[in-house]
Formats: C-alpha cells, structure tokens, sequence
C-alpha cells in the first residue's frame, strides 16, 4: 500500500479539502494529525454564539470519529508533528516516521495578544478555534464587563455579539475607527453611532498598558492612563499563521507559508493551505478563498496539478444591527469614492487614480447591489 496524503490540521480548510477529495475519490488514503479533537464544526458561528446562547457542543456538525468514519481517513487527534524530513519525505511524531507521498500544511492561525504588562495578562481569552471557545465557555457566560482588544471585523463582529446579550462591552484599538483596514469612515462611523447607542464604548487610538487582577475584577490600564474594572479581556487583535513547525524544518515563509499558484511550498511534494498559506504576498483567512484553494488543491494532489484562480472575493461582516458585505479594495490605494446613501442604507463604490473601480460596500437594505458589484471588480489573481 502507497504512503497516503497526510495532512498536519483539523481546520475548516483541512475538511474542506478532505471533502473535495473524496468526491473525486474514496480510495486513496489520507492521515490527518492535529493539535486538538478534531471535530468537525463551522468556524465563523463563533461570531454569534454569545447572543445564539450556544454551547462549544451545539457548534459540532460531526464528531471527530464521526468525520473520520464518514471520509475514509486516519486521524490522530492531540497529536503534535515534531517535525518534516522533506528529503524522507516523512513527518515524525515521538520519534515514529510517517511516509508520505504528498503533504498538506493546514496549521492554521493563532490570535496575536498584543505586548502587555501586569499580573492578569496570562488572562487573556482568544476565540480562534472550538477548543478556546469551549475553555472560555463559561467565564464569558459569567462575564458582565468584557473587554475587547481589536476593532477589526472579528473584533467588531464579538462585540456587538456579546453587546446583544446584555453584557457591558468596551473595544480599544490604536486605529481611529471600526474595521480601520475594510471600511471607510462614512460607513465605520454609522456602524459605531449604532454600537454606541446599543451600550458599547470605544477607546480609539488606545493601547492597552497593562492588566492587573484586583478584588472587583481585572483593571485595564490604557495608553491615555484612564482605566476599565472588567471582568473578563478577549484579543481580537488579529491573526498569525502558526509557521513554527514549517520553519523549523526549512521552508520559505513570510507572513505566512510561502507558496505558488498551485499552493506548493518552497519544498517539493507539500502544499499548505488556509491561515498559515501565503498567496501572491497575502495570507487570506477568509471563507471563499480558502473554499477555493481546497478545491484547486484536491486536483494537484489527484495528479491534475490545477492553478489556484481567485476572483475579486466578498467579506460578509456578521453585525445583525447593520448587516455589511464588501468587496475588492476599500481602503487601500483608494483614490475616490461614490456614495448612494438612504433611509435603507448604503453602497459606496471605490475608484483608484485611473477612475476604475476596485472595491465597494454595500450595507442594510442596499445588498442588492452586492453581486452586480462584485462582477464589476476586477480579479485578485
């Protein structure tokens, strides 16, 4: 029997990979090692589980053996790769060699937790994946005050969350304004006007300085010196792609894993995938790219080495209170804006210096507007 594809991750890229391939094909053999259980679980409800009133368990679509059974592979769960011999072409694992023929790095992403200074900083709560959710469960439940580090859209997205089921909520970021990289100021500042008025506060331009446990809770000191008692502090301060093992073992990296348009690495035989791939300079953690990049992959790890086509990509922003969608370039390089503003909402279209359109957002009741935008952007790739 041939040395199966290995794949080191359990991620919404990893099953969706796992997926692809075996609609093409149930035979050939595939092994799975990943860091934690391996359930198989939709990633983005971790945005609204507060307000869903939901478990770590209501999020499982499949158990881990459950997946397992039902694709056809081999999954060691709670298992950590030591490392990759590229030459052997085989990963170990407590010493013990596993051969492959090809392999996938699906390692993911961890929460960046900002440099910060006190007794309560190991305190912290990220949301990056079911196990964290599941540790954090309760706490959150029993939390009042929460603070949040990051405005971005996953910042944005939990706060508002966590704002719709009574909790009191602060953000601090250093940006000026709600999801700084993604949204222009005429929509960032409407987005904030409702959060405002929902209860949630903003320290923009803040850092935050340290964080000490004190009898009523832990004290939150800000860059500008005023400080916030909460009781509990989630980052949302953004993401890094976990490239330890791949850099270890001597692959090219930057932000993310190198790789090329057929998602290989610097190395021969093995391709990485999702938060931990970098693409033409970018690492996109998104849901559509990532669906993509599986489906192309599956057919170069079946012998149909396929390039990797990205059209321009849509970002839905889960806030209920001001549903948003977008597309393309809407704050970088751009040289202009058209703004379509009513009582329903808004779609403000983005221009570059030679007039062409290169983004949009489109929010509330203008979202029919999104997919004959999105047609007009020009592709990523």
């Amino acid at each position: 029997m041939s040395a199966p594809i290995i794949i080191i991750g359990s991620g919404f890229g990893s099953y969706q990979l796992i997926k692809t391939i075996r609609r093409i094909d149930q035979h050939i053999p595939i092994t799975v090692f990943t860091l934690d259980e391996g359930h198989d679980y939709n990633k983005p409800d971790l945005s609204h589980v507060f307000s869903n009133q939901q478990s770590s368990a209501d999020l499982i679509r499949l158990s881990a053996q459950e997946f397992a059974s039902e694709n056809n592979i081999t999954l060691h769960a709670f298992t950590q790769v030591d490392c990759i011999d590229s030459d052997q072409q085989a990963v170990f694992v407590k010493g013990v060699a596993y051969p492959y023929t090809k392999l996938v790095l699906a390692t993911g992403a961890k929460t960046f937790v900002p440099p910060m200074l006190g007794n309560a900083t190991d305190k912290v709560i990220t949301l990056n994946s079911l196990r964290e959710f599941e540790t954090a469960q309760l706490q959150l439940q029993n939390a009042q005050r929460i603070l949040v580090i990051g405005a971005g859209i996953i910042g944005t997205e939990i706060a508002m969350d966590l704002n719709r089921c009574g909790k009191s909520v602060v953000v601090v970021d250093p940006s000026n304004g709600l999801m700084a990289t993604m949204l222009p100021d005429i929509v960032a500042s409407v987005l904030q006007k409702k959060m405002t008025e929902t209860g949630v506060e903003f320290e923009f331009g803040r850092t935050i300085s340290s964080l000490n446990q004190t009898g009523s809770g832990i004290c939150a000191t800000l860059s500008s010196g005023k400080t916030h008692i909460v009781d509990c502090v989630i980052s949302a301060a953004g993401l890094k792609a976990n490239v330890g093992l791949a850099q270890k073992s001597g692959f090219k990296v930057n932000n993310g894993l190198v790789v090329n348009q057929q998602l290989q690495t610097s190395v021969n035989n093995v391709y990485a995938l999702g938060d931990c791939a970098e693409i033409n300079g970018k690492v996109m953690s998104y849901l559509q790219p990532i669906m993509l990049s599986a489906n192309a992959l599956a057919k170069t790890l079946l012998g149909q080495p396929t390039d990797l086509k990205l059209p321009a990509m849509l970002v839905k922003v889960k806030t209920p209170q001001m549903p948003i969608q977008l597309g393309g370039n809407t704050v970088i390089d751009v040289a202009s804006w058209q703004v379509d503003i009513d009582a329903l909402g808004c779609s403000v279209k983005a221009y570059n210096e030679q007039k062409e359109i290169i983004g949009f957002v489109v929010t509330e009741g203008h979202m029919k507007n999104t997919f004959p935008l999105l047609r007009a952007l020009p592709a990523n790739l």
